[in-house]
């Protein structure tokens, strides 16, 4: 379902993702949304840093986001986000990751490599995901900001003709996204990108939701993750993107049921009341 926004280019913003792969909002946040982030992220913070290097070992990350607070569910189905989407994405699309990425002094640059590598689908293609980058403190090329590759989403496979193949010619074609407190981009999930070294001696804070194709597995479980009373309480839309429509035919069904039924009070899986 298209989303109509008055006064903002929905289509500007998609024809630079097409030409470049990513496109920027500078004003997606004001400073009483970031508060709010950052006082709704307090309670889940300092508790867990990245298991290996893609991760960062020195950089904290919070999963199921949308799930901690009113505010990350507002930033997930943001109007002017999900008219972007719109552009890209087939109708019944789902949110398939969304974490806080905290990256600390010290931590070093993440590999190169792209959000939707995981559908092994040959390129060139369009993406089956797309990625949203915000910014919770300024990014900046010392901090850490995310850098990309522009125009790397148009590449085909390794080996394919227009695709350099020297990683060191990859480092020079990197730009940092280098953007100020409550901006965020838009990326295409083919889109060759890295979180970067953080040489400041202060931590860089930001959030990443992403989102893919009805047809796709999604990174998280939100079925398994979110609670049924909290997904309850959230709207339609978000319910839709956690998962709870079906891809039609019947893609998503639960027992021939609509999921919507799952989170109705007191249900009951038709398997737990049929004899045995």
């Amino acid at each position: 379902m298209d989303q109509a926004v008055t006064g903002f280019d929905a289509d500007a913003h998609a024809a630079e993702i097409r030409e470049r792969g990513y496109t920027v909002i500078r004003d997606f946040m004001d400073a009483d949304a970031i508060t709010r982030f950052r006082e709704g992220l307090a309670p889940f913070v300092g508790r867990r840093h990245g298991r290996n290097d893609f991760e960062g070992f020195k950089t904290e990350r919070v999963y199921t986001l949308v799930a901690r607070g009113r505010v990350f569910e507002d930033l997930t189905e943001d109007p002017r986000l999900l008219a972007i989407l719109d552009r890209f994405l087939q109708p019944g699309y789902l949110l398939t990751a969304s974490q806080s990425i905290q990256i600390n002094p010290g931590e070093t640059a993440q590999d190169l490599h792209t959000d939707d590598g995981f559908y092994r689908q040959p390129r060139p293609r369009p993406p089956l995901s797309m990625t949203v980058i915000g910014a919770i403190d300024d990014f900046t090329p010392e901090n850490g900001c995310t850098e990309v590759i522009p125009g790397s989403h148009l590449w085909g496979d390794p080996g394919a003709e227009g695709r350099p193949n020297d990683p060191a010619e990859w480092e020079r074609m990197l730009v940092p996204m280098e953007m100020p407190a409550g901006a965020c981009f838009v990326m295409a999930g083919t889109c060759i990108h890295r979180g970067g070294a953080n040489r400041s001696d202060g931590p860089r804070l930001g959030f990443t939701n992403q989102y893919c194709q009805p047809w796709c597995r999604t990174q998280e479980n939100f079925f398994l993750g979110v609670p049924a009373e909290r997904t309850r309480a959230m709207s339609p839309r978000l319910q839709s993107l956690l998962g709870y429509n079906i891809w039609p035919p019947f893609m998503g069904m639960v027992s021939s049921l609509h999921p919507l039924k799952a989170l109705e009070p007191g249900w009951v899986p038709p398997v737990a009341t049929e004899p045995s």
